[in-house]
């Protein structure tokens, strides 16, 4: 089948996106998916009716179906460490039973999300005036992006998010808190994240510098109760969550408690309600008409079709200025994978490197390369149809104009022609010809739309289910498993060995000549 579809792309590769609108007029509906008043728009691609059919069928060979209804009704689908995927049931709290290991999970659900609630009314009502997230990865950029997409909704104390190990972070962010009104949430599952960990040592040892007690403003999100008790943090400031929560999909339940402090129970219902709408319709839908699969489809085509190397998240509303990061994660821990399920090597390049920034900033900054480049680089736009400012809607116009104009170029370009024309006045002779030259635009470079009412907490939530669906197609399709991450395991035994070197407690050896050498230079510089 990648075979056929590679083919495919070789007759299609040179056509025009825009002869494609030219010749068929409803162009821009039949290559879009609309969700309720989300319309996902991948009309700007070299996608035709073809190339769709035989996209369609990939999800169809993979059995996509049964793969979704697996991860949905609790089987263990992480197949390399025998777990259960169930972040969908987070946010489905009125949702039937689902069975792990023949236990309803729901109860707890249910039960750990009032919890939630019950922890964020008393914080929100109390002295505490700043709530810093200590954690790292998924325990750190789910939060921290949605905190600051749901600006608007803030009616809480201030969340402050520390995650690296550099004590920059941590000094940075301590130096605008009052220990007298401040409470740290931990969020490590394992209580043993050696970045986490440190920073928390380090919250703590601050407190009791100041004279307060660490025990009345810490929170634990954590699976171990006893090492949460252990550090200091009572028991009934413990969060848990079950192994078949990973990581980067777990803010829909403890590891979102910062985010629900800031925008209020109320408000992170609304959050869950957006994710499972988007559940409900990937189960439901037909692959053409299904805003996950064509989103995944669009991808797979790009990267592994046409072997584009890279995908460059584009949300033209500022508030989303994390999702880039959040996205990186979520698609390269997820599928950045070099065998299949059954450990032989992958037929097909994995999963594209995901980058990008906010428009309209980004298009002063590195556009230039996607506009003129050699490399060609698909483009996945975000877009709120209005913004939160009534009395700054002159910026959101311009910032809309922006967004669809830079798409538009995309295709479009500017032919050699044209670019001629545009400087005739100026110039004439080989100047002028040399002087076009740059102002040509190759165009016919792919992008999509995703475009909404207005960024709430509910649409947050689709979008983020969107995404994660999204992934999880390509998973599929790709034969992988997307919810391991042995990846990131060997550096961290390495560090673990460095440590002791880098302080000096142990002698520098075994290590290859290039660590050795950096390793002197640490000690030269002054001993850690």
């Amino acid at each position: 089948m990648w075979d056929d579809l590679k083919t495919h792309a070789a007759r299609v590769q040179g056509l025009s996106i825009a002869a494609l609108f030219e010749a068929d007029p409803r162009r821009a509906a039949d290559f879009s998916v609309t969700v309720d008043d989300m319309l996902f728009d991948y009309s700007k691609t070299s996608i035709d009716e073809q190339s769709r059919g035989a996209l369609c069928a990939l999800v169809r060979d993979a059995d996509l179906a049964t793969r979704r209804d697996r991860m949905f009704e609790g089987h263990p689908i992480n197949e390399t460490e025998g777990r259960a995927v169930l972040h969908t049931a987070l946010r489905n709290p009125e949702g039937g039973p689902v069975l792990v290991d023949g236990q309803d999970v729901m109860p707890g659900v249910r039960e750990g999300l009032a919890r939630m609630e019950t922890l964020a009314w008393e914080i929100r009502g109390s002295d505490v005036r700043d709530v810093v997230n200590i954690g790292i990865g998924g325990s750190d950029l789910g939060p921290a992006m949605a905190v600051r997409a749901l600006a608007p909704y803030h009616n809480g104390p201030r969340c402050h998010f520390v995650s690296n190990v550099d004590g920059a972070d941590i000094a940075d962010t301590l130096a605008l808190c009052d220990p007298e009104t401040t409470l740290f949430i931990v969020a490590s599952k394992t209580f043993t994240t050696i970045e986490t960990m440190t920073n928390a040592r380090t919250a703590k040892a601050w407190m009791k510098k100041t004279g307060v007690d660490p025990e009345a403003r810490l929170v634990a999100l954590s699976s171990d109760l006893e090492k949460a008790k252990d550090f200091g943090v009572p028991e009934d400031r413990v969060l848990g969550f079950g192994d078949w929560v990973g990581g980067r999909y777990s803010m829909w339940g403890p590891i979102g408690l910062s985010l629900m402090i800031a925008i209020g129970p109320e408000n992170f219902r609304a959050f869950l309600r957006g994710g499972r709408a988007m559940d409900q319709h990937f189960r439901s839908a037909e692959p053409q008409a299904n805003m996950p699969v064509m989103l995944a489809l669009v991808g797979l085509w790009h990267a592994q079709v046409l072997g584009y190397a890279t995908r460059a998240v584009l949300p033209y509303d500022d508030r989303l200025a994390r999702l880039p990061a959040y996205l990186q994660q979520l698609e390269m821990e997820s599928n950045g994978k070099s065998v299949a399920m059954d450990g032989s090597a992958l037929q097909v390049d994995s999963g594209p490197i995901v980058w990008g920034e906010p428009g309209t900033n980004g298009q002063h900054a590195f556009f230039q390369l996607i506009h003129q480049g050699t490399r060609i680089v698909p483009c996945e736009f975000m877009l709120a149809a209005r913004g939160h400012e009534p009395e700054l809607q002159h910026h959101h116009a311009l910032l809309v104009a922006n967004c669809l104009a830079q798409s538009e170029a995309l295709m479009r370009g500017r032919t050699l022609e044209q670019a001629r024309e545009k400087v005739a006045g100026k110039f004439s002779g080989d100047e002028l010809e040399r002087q076009a030259r740059h102002r040509v635009f190759p165009g016919n470079r792919p992008s999509t739309t995703l475009i909404y009412p207005l960024l709430d907490p509910e649409t947050l939530g689709r979008i983020i289910a969107l995404y994660e669906h999204r992934v999880f197609v390509e998973g599929v399709v790709l034969g992988i498993n997307s919810f391991d991450q042995w990846g990131v395991e060997l550096g961290k035994e390495l560090a673990t060995a460095l440590g002791p070197m880098v302080t000096g407690e142990a002698p520098i050896e075994g290590k290859d000549g290039s660590t050795t050498q950096l390793l002197n230079y640490v000690h030269r510089s002054g001993r850690i």
